[in-house]
């Protein structure tokens, strides 16, 4: 192999582009903070992850032959990891959010640890509303051959585990680190769903690449969505300043037994889906509709303008 000599002119260049580089990171913006010692680290936080969802799925992603005498000893395992890492990622997220950098202070290493108790004592509880979830994928798909096959190889169920898991950690007040897992999914999976999204049991969501679930999205019991589903915000207002106005209820209720089928655009935070009802494909939806409603897309054949059709069921 022929190595290339590199030319004394060149590496001139490219100290004085380091030089210039280095100059830009004295401007004072968000981009040049060097606090980076002091961040969470996005890696150990995915990796607290994947010890949760060994222990939550146990029996599926083990090596080993597992019985009731060595149970205990690998979710200890894997919780023992999880609790460290979690610890420390947290205390670093919460001292960054107050001072912008620093080392924790044992104060924040005592609300770490007690808020990463609260949420692991959850997880017995957590893992049943799981079974819902899996149960629902299994009900709702019939090309599903087993509840392992799900585990397995369903984009929803990594996506929705993780959400479970970060949901309770944002609920605690937790910054930083919930949002860090939940785009990890989100990377592997193509489904955004928010850690402030409040969902119900029983959620199924088929296919998924694509689906975007808002922070302050509502979701019922039993719901079921297709890919491409948005649940989102229309153009968010300003306040007299000019800043975003960012508490408000911002994206819709989706009540219980609802189906929303693929591509469909649901936004806005008063917008409300009436329970049992049915979205079709590619609706573009901004007001609320009643229980039992029957939404769908159909472009007439006289014009080139779609239009959508709501029908009310009649009980």
């Amino acid at each position: 192999m022929r190595i290339i000599q590199t030319s004394e002119r060149g590496h001139r260049e490219l100290d004085r582009i380091i030089a210039a580089v280095a100059d830009s990171y004295r401007g004072g913006r968000g981009i040049d903070s060097l606090e980076s010692a002091a961040l969470p680290n996005q890696r150990k936080v995915t990796e607290s992850f994947e010890h949760l969802k060994h222990a939550i799925y146990m029996g599926f992603y083990s090596t080993r032959d597992l019985n009731e005498a060595n149970l205990r000893y690998y979710v200890s395992k894997h919780l023992h990891d999880a609790f460290e890492i979690l610890v420390e990622q947290i205390a670093r997220a919460v001292v960054y959010r107050r001072l912008k950098g620093g080392a924790p202070e044992s104060q924040d290493i005592e609300w770490s640890e007690a808020v990463v108790l609260d949420v692991l004592g959850g997880l017995p509880a957590m893992r049943g509303d799981l079974q819902l979830d899996l149960q629902a994928a299994y009900d709702g798909d019939p090309a599903a051959e087993s509840i392992e096959e799900i585990v397995f190889s369903y984009p929803a169920i990594e996506a929705i585990t993780c959400y479970r898991v970060a949901h309770e950690l944002h609920r605690r007040d937790v910054p930083m680190i919930p949002r860090i897992m939940t785009e990890h999914a989100h990377a592997r999976t193509g489904i955004d769903i928010h850690p402030g999204a409040r969902i119900g049991k029983a959620f199924f969501i088929d296919h998924g690449t694509g689906v975007v679930i808002g922070a302050t999205c509502e979701i019922g019991d039993r719901v079921k969505i297709y890919q491409g589903v948005t649940l989102g915000a229309l153009s968010i207002p300003r306040d007299q300043c000019g800043d975003l106005i960012r508490n408000n209820k911002r994206h819709p209720t989706i009540e219980d037994d609802v189906t929303i089928y693929a591509g469909a655009k649901i936004l806005g935070g008063q917008t409300v889906v009436g329970r049992e009802s049915v979205i079709g494909a590619n609706v573009w939806l901004t007001e609320s509709v009643p229980p039992g409603s029957r939404v769908t897309y159909s472009p007439p054949a006289w014009s080139d303008r779609p239009s959508q059709v709501v029908t009310k069921r009649q009980d």
